[in-house]
């Protein structure tokens, strides 16, 4: 949690998702990875990251009672804090919005997804520090490693931008809420809240992101997820074993 009393961060976790591309018979913030739901490992992280005063889940309308229960049996790490849920919206500017409504009281937003469930909390903590450095928006982001052709319509190549210039970005995506307010109150077709507020004319810093925050978007990636997550168990159960009692 902040230290500074005037200083309000909440975290917004777009949770409405139904995630097609996962194929997976449930919305996809509640598809397991590695036992638990990716919303929760999402909340696991924001709380372990010590930078956020309160977290607002916006999920889908049918599905508020189950993220309130998940959220329940998630009590001892949820109880640091107040974590809500609000019913979301069909577009994802639509969940944005209504988290904003719910938290009046927030002077700064992180805008995080709930499928970018193994973020580490370092990565969440550098980007409020940015914010408390005077940034009024900030977004993680990773270079490119391969080649980007622009396509047209037809199928034919129309340039190759030079690849050092570009990141693939991540969240969570930090703002000012003045700003983020204002800028929703454009409507502006975009992809991501960071565009909304380039669009509306802020200046938007990239800092460094974290390759464990990749999107969990289809099969593939949740295998790398499950992986990644039973790795980690299992080192962390080889460290147990290595700690001799005295």
């Amino acid at each position: 949690m902040t230290l500074d009393a005037s200083r309000r961060v909440v975290a917004l976790v777009p949770a409405a998702g139904r995630g097609v591309r996962l194929g997976e018979s449930t919305p996809k913030a509640f598809v397991p990875v590695g036992g638990s739901p990716m919303l929760a490992r999402a909340v696991d992280g924001l709380i372990a990251s010590g930078v956020v005063d309160r977290i607002v889940i916006m999920a889908p309308i049918e599905m508020i009672d189950a993220a309130r229960q998940l959220l329940t049996a998630h009590a001892p790490a949820v109880g640091s804090l107040p974590v809500d849920v609000v019913a979301g919206g069909a577009e994802r500017t639509d969940s944005v919005r209504a988290g904003m409504a719910a938290a009046p009281e927030a002077t700064h937003f992180l805008v995080h997804d709930a499928a970018r469930a193994l973020t580490p909390p370092a990565l969440i903590a550098r980007v409020t520090a940015e914010l408390t450095a005077g940034r009024h928006a900030v977004v993680p982001g990773i270079a490119v490693a391969d080649t980007i052709k622009s396509v047209s319509a037809a199928g034919d190549v129309t340039g190759t931008p030079d690849r050092a210039g570009l990141r693939a970005i991540q969240t969570p995506q930090g703002f000012d809420a003045e700003l983020l307010r204002a800028a929703y109150a454009v409507d502006l077709p975009v992809t991501d809240d960071a565009g909304l507020v380039e669009a509306f004319g802020a200046t938007v810093r990239v800092i460094p992101g974290d390759p464990l925050a990749f999107k969990i978007t289809d099969q593939l990636d949740l295998r790398l997820a499950n992986a990644l997550v039973a790795e980690s168990a299992a080192d962390e159960k080889a460290a147990s074993a290595q700690v001799v009692p005295r």
